[in-house]
């Protein structure tokens, strides 16, 4: 390793944007990794994996100042951006071109980007003209996609780990666990990845997340249900529970530190021996069963968690799988084995605690404890009464017993009064493994919930698509008789659907707001989305969460798209 410059990593840019082959993107980042210098390494794995920076300079800003530099009146330059359908490419295409830089990505990173966002607008001008002058069309293109935060490039993290472990010889499963958690993007951060001892020295660090496939037409096709553990497939936010030397850590799938944002878990962990890291789920849970999400999204993102928002939306973990315990890394352990050990601990760390969660979750007094999701749920439908979920934080996950698939799915239609997605349903010789292997977890959600609406505005897509109008917002009938948008899309149609919607756009525009344009309502589409909430903030009254197209309605006119009122329907949908 040693190579050091910019153009190195605009390259590599240029070569994963080129092809559409794994083996050759794999071929090309390792090809990188295995030249650049340790501290370029970093950034590029950083940037790799989408930890992009935010936007340093806004885009009209970069717009006219290129124009100026190009010197093109803005209509003209508006006329190559409308042809391009990307700000970075745009701007790299109409600037003279420089020799290019011999200085190294860490260089600009560190000291051309990330101090951009600090200066005023004059000095914001004279630092992007000054690397403008000096760059590559390539180089711009890249620097460009920085500083607008705009940075993707069509590789997951998993490819990112096969070429690392290509360059280094280290295993995929170790550099995913390094990969992990909160790093700095530093030449000694680089150089831990490639170290080839495998002792972990940052205590905070979670494991890998293992993953599930969509089950798509249904459990029949797995064999036996003996072979397989069933559990309820919570709606909340995955994440670790990690107790090391006598600290405490919450980590999100997304590899975010969230320990302060659930204080309340902060006592689970705290009961946890040290040694432990525990799988679930964070909950937002009431009267001994989980609450919608739309509840838990109250506390998302609060800077301040005042009393009445911690009485009003408690939350519980509930732990489906044990990674560690007393330090021992129990991955390779079949699902069996985990489960069994994380029973124990469950109930070691429940009948410890003392209770004092009483008054916050509003439960009455201790009567007769379950600390199982699934026990309490049989009681209640068998008519038992007074059947009270532990007071700690810290639940089992459902074990559902099986008779038969069929049974399964007959069960599944209570998901949505239960506040849950569907089933998990794993394998029970499975062990834990680094991010989605297909055959041992799937999931078995529930259909979604589905309307059909109008197409009313339309916008270029990002990336490869950058060019042509992919993100739609929606619009059904109030009792007015007046469209009103409800939901934005961005997937689900191919892309001959999206060529054909792309020409319709632009034959069919009455109206341009900046990057928006609005339509001609006539094209009529299925949307799926998995829950419904009512919502202040949207004009409609209501927001559906995850919405996306199921299918172009071919069939339909504008007229028979659904009503509003038929929308709100299904809030009364469990």
């Amino acid at each position: 390793m040693g190579r050091a410059a910019l153009k190195a990593f605009a390259q590599l840019y240029a070569d994963l944007d080129e092809t559409t082959k794994t083996s050759g993107k794999v071929a090309a980042m390792s090809r990188y990794f295995s030249t650049a210098s340790p501290a370029d390494a970093a950034w590029a794995v950083h940037f790799l994996i989408g930890r992009r920076p935010k936007r340093l300079v806004s885009g009209p800003k970069m717009y006219g100042w290129a124009a100026e530099v190009a010197g093109l009146p803005n209509w003209l330059f508006g006329e190559c951006y409308d042809a391009v359908g990307d700000m970075a490419e745009t701007i790299a295409a109409v600037l003279p071109e420089g020799r290019g830089s011999d200085l190294g990505l860490t260089y600009w990173v560190t000291d051309r980007l990330l101090p951009l966002g600090g200066l005023q607008e004059a000095e914001q001008k004279a630092a992007l003209l000054a690397a403008w002058s000096e760059l590559t069309r390539k180089e711009i293109f890249v620097w460009n996609k920085l500083i607008t935060g705009a940075f993707r490039v069509g590789v997951s993290q998993e490819l990112v780990m096969r070429a690392l472990s290509q360059a280094s010889g280290v295993p995929t499963a170790t550099l995913a666990h390094r990969l992990m958690g909160d790093w700095k993007p530093t030449e000694e951060f680089f150089l831990g990845l490639f170290a080839e001892d495998s002792a972990e020295t940052d205590v905070s660090r979670p494991y890998p997340f293992s993953l599930a496939h969509p089950l798509e037409n249904g459990p029949e096709a797995l064999g036996e249900p003996d072979d397989w553990q069933v559990e309820w497939k919570w709606d909340g936010i995955r994440a670790q529970l990690i107790r090391r030397e006598g600290k405490s850590f919450v980590w999100s799938r997304g590899e975010e530190l969230i320990t302060e944002r659930f204080p309340e878990i902060l006592g689970v962990c705290e009961s946890l021996p040290n040694g432990t890291v525990i799988d679930g789920e964070l909950l937002a849970w009431a009267d001994g069963k989980p609450l919608k999400f739309a509840e838990l999204q109250r506390r998302i993102g609060r800077k301040m968690l005042t009393k009445k928002i911690l009485q009003e939306v408690p939350v519980v973990l509930v732990a489906f799988d044990l990674m560690e315990l007393g330090g021992e890394d129990l991955r390779e352990l079949p699902l069996r084995d985990r489960r069994a050990k994380l029973e124990q601990l469950v109930e070691s760390v429940n009948r410890a605690d003392t209770g004092g969660f009483s008054e916050l979750l509003g439960l009455p007094a201790k009567r007769d404890v379950v600390t199982s999701v699934d026990t309490r749920l049989a009681r209640e439908a068998e008519g038992e009464e007074g059947v009270v979920l532990s007071q700690s934080r810290l639940l089992l996950a459902s074990r559902l017993p099986v008779a038969s698939w069929e049974a399964l799915a007959a069960q599944r239609e209570d998901a949505r009064a239960l506040n849950v997605e569907g089933f998990m349903i794993k394998r029970l010789d499975s062990p834990y493994q680094v991010g989605r292997r297909k055959g041992h977890w799937w999931k078995w959600k529930v259909d979604p919930l589905t309307v059909d609406a109008v197409l009313v505005y339309a916008a270029r897509g990002s990336g490869k698509r950058a060019s042509l109008y992919t993100d739609y917002t929606f619009a059904v009938w109030d009792e007015e008789g007046k469209l009103v948008p409800f939901a934005k899309a961005y997937s689900g149609l191919s892309d001959a659907e999206i060529a054909q919607v792309d020409r319709f756009v632009r034959a069919h525009t009455k109206e341009k707001f900046g990057p928006v344009r609005t339509v001609e309502p006539e094209l009529v589409m299925e949307l799926a989305f998995e829950g419904i909430q009512l919502s202040t903030r949207h004009k409609s009254g209501i927001a559906v969460r995850f919405p996306r197209i199921l299918r172009w309605r071919h069939d339909k006119k504008p007229a028979d798209a659904d009503s509003l009122a038929s929308v709100k329907e299904l809030l009364g949908n469990p």
